[in-house]
C-alpha cells in the first residue's frame, strides 16, 4: 500500500463504512435489515444497534491490513475504531429545534391579504414594531 498512513487512513474509512452500514442503513435490496430481523434482540442484535461497539469488531481485521507486528495490530485496532467513531460523531449533526418567536396580535407576519410593491414597508412594521420579529421562527443547532 506504499505509506503507512495511506493504509491506516483507508481503513478508517473502512472501518466507518462496514460498521455504519451494518449499525444505521438498511443496505442493498434490504440486506442488512433482514439480517438484522433474523439476528433478533438478543446479544448480536444489540452489538448491531450500536456503532461503537460495532466499530471495534469492524476494526479487528481491519488492522490486519495495516499492522506489521502484534503491538502495531492491537495499535492499529484501537486507532481504527477510535477514528471510525470520531467520522461518526462528526457526520451527525444535532438535530434542529424549531422555536416560533414572539407573537403579538393575530397578524403572523406570513399570509398578508394585501401586496406590495419592492421595498415597501407594511404600515405596521413603519411603527414602533420595527425591530420586532413577529410571527418568525428561529432554528436553533
Amino acid at each position: 500500500m506504499g505509506e503507512p498512513w495511506f493504509g491506516f487512513v483507508l481503513g478508517v474509512f473502512a472501518t466507518w463504512r462496514v460498521a455504519h452500514l451494518l449499525a444505521h442503513e438498511d443496505g442493498p435490496w434490504d440486506a442488512v435489515l433482514r439480517l438484522r430481523g433474523a439476528i433478533g434482540d438478543g446479544l448480536w442484535g444489540r452489538l448491531l444497534d450500536c456503532f461503537h461497539c460495532l466499530s471495534l469488531w469492524v476494526a479487528a481485521p481491519t488492522a490486519l491490513a495495516v499492522a506489521r507486528n502484534p503491538v502495531e495490530w492491537l495499535l492499529a485496532w484501537l486507532g481504527l475504531s477510535g477514528a471510525a467513531c470520531l467520522l461518526e460523531r462528526l457526520g451527525r449533526a444535532p438535530p434542529a429545534i424549531i422555536q416560533p418567536l414572539g407573537n403579538e396580535g393575530d397578524d403572523d407576519g406570513v399570509l398578508w391579504t394585501e401586496t406590495r410593491g419592492a421595498g415597501e414597508q407594511r404600515p405596521e412594521e413603519r411603527a414602533d414594531d420595527a425591530g420586532k420579529d413577529a410571527g418568525s421562527i428561529r432554528i436553533v443547532r
